[in-house]
């Protein structure tokens, strides 16, 4: 296993195949305020490949093709904040796109603990630390403990999402899932746009 960092970029040719998970690391949870400072993705084969975003950078090519393939399933845990943070630093909507945490609430309805950590250990037997969550991401150089915790956060993604989703089709929640994935990044842009705490759905 092999956790390779980039500079503000994905390097030209690199071929993550047709299912990527992605995750990002930003200063904080306000996208409009907290710049991107990470971007972690993973094929599902055991190696991460990390993107370090420079403050103030607005471009990455290479990064923002993959977002925007159709044909290239993206996989995120919580990607409601995720789509948003990369659509607000680059302008690039990720779609069409999967979400492990929303799964995780439709199907996993005897709990409310939906965190990543919670997931791989119940249903992988995987352990990780979340130690480095809340630490220094816009530092100039990032600790080998920081790199190895972002890509903690996608390495697993491609198995819990056939997991969960082995649990939605045996309960008959496919479709519903896969009608909340692809409203998912309209709601990021929702929430860039100023309803982040609004139901717009709701009576009153």
């Amino acid at each position: 296993m092999t956790n390779t960092l980039y500079q503000t970029d994905l390097p030209d040719g690199l071929d993550l195949g047709r299912e990527v998970a992605i995750d990002c690391e930003t200063m904080g949870l306000h996208p409009h305020r907290d710049r991107l400072c990470l971007v972690q993705l993973s094929s599902g084969d055991g190696h991460a490949h990390l993107v370090q975003i420079a403050r103030g950078q607005t471009r990455a090519p290479n990064l923002c093709r993959l977002l925007a393939d159709p044909d290239t399933l993206k996989l995120f845990h919580y990607g409601r904040f995720d789509i948003a943070a990369m659509l607000h630093a680059f302008g690039t909507v990720a779609t069409p796109v999967y979400c492990t945490k929303i799964a995780s609430r439709l199907i996993r309805t005897y709990t409310d603990r939906h965190g990543l950590a919670k997931l791989l250990h119940e249903l992988l037997g995987v352990d990780i630390s979340k130690q480095q969550q809340s630490s220094d991401w816009g530092a100039a150089t990032l600790t080998r403990a920081q790199i190895d915790y972002a890509a903690s956060d996608v390495l697993y993604l491609h198995r819990l999402r056939d997991a969960l989703n082995e649990m939605l089709v045996r309960e008959g929640r496919m479709d519903m899932a896969q009608a909340c994935y692809d409203f998912l990044p309209m709601r990021a842009q929702l929430d860039l746009a100023g309803w982040p705490d609004t139901d717009i759905f709701a009576h009153a």
